[in-house]
């Protein structure tokens, strides 16, 4: 299953998205040096990745869902 996904655009511009939503854009020579890596990896080793350069996106940010009330 992947989690991660990426898309380029014209201008060499990467967007990295987890679960649909878009965690890091990247530019220029940062964009340059993902491409480079991510030509010719298979699914696993993409994953790991865009996960390495979505860097530690998921801390203390994330929202969880309301509890249930107990009765």
């Amino acid at each position: 299953m992947s989690v991660f996904d990426y898309r380029t655009t014209a201008d060499g511009t990467v967007f990295i998205s987890w679960n649909g939503r878009r965690v890091v854009t990247l530019t220029g020579q940062a964009a340059s040096r993902f491409l480079a890596r991510i030509a010719g990896a298979d699914d696993e080793a993409a994953q790991l990745i865009m996960a390495k350069a979505t860097g530690n996106f998921k801390r203390g940010n994330e929202r969880h869902p309301a509890e249930p009330a107990t009765t």
